[in-house]
């Protein structure tokens, strides 16, 4: 089992920045692309960002590329999520999760590729 835990949640206003952190513990030994999620009330989840556990390849949604980054720290088995021009429409639960891999290239969006789910932070932008 690989447990995930989410931290750097806060409220910001509008044009701020923020990271997030998402550390795993237990058997980490695997290989795994590591994803970022959000959930605004009452919409779908939905996809922000992956990384893949070599960490050369990464994918975003639209929404937040050229705005969000993610990256990997293997060694301290730490993955992040560094935010700037934040939106009231970035506002949303953040959760991590990680996707068994066996490819250095792998970076799923689809959530049901992923395995461990943290339980998430939440992420507040006032306008």
């Amino acid at each position: 089992q690989v447990q995930l835990a989410e931290s750097g949640g806060g409220l910001v206003q509008a044009g701020a920045s923020l990271r997030l952190s998402c550390q795993a513990s237990g058997r980490t030994g695997g290989s795994y692309a590591m994803g970022w999620f959000r959930q605004a009330p009452g919409k779908e989840r939905e996809f922000v960002a992956v990384i893949s556990w070599s960490g050369a390849s990464t994918d975003y949604a639209d929404s937040v590329k050229g705005r969000f980054t993610i990256s990997r720290d293997n060694a301290k088995r730490t993955v992040y999520l560094q935010m700037n021009s934040l939106k009231p429409e970035d506002t949303a639960v953040y959760s991590c999760a990680a996707a068994i891999s066996g490819a250095s290239w792998y970076t799923p969006r689809l959530d049901y590729h992923y395995t461990y789910w943290g339980q998430g932070t939440q992420v507040t932008v006032s306008s």
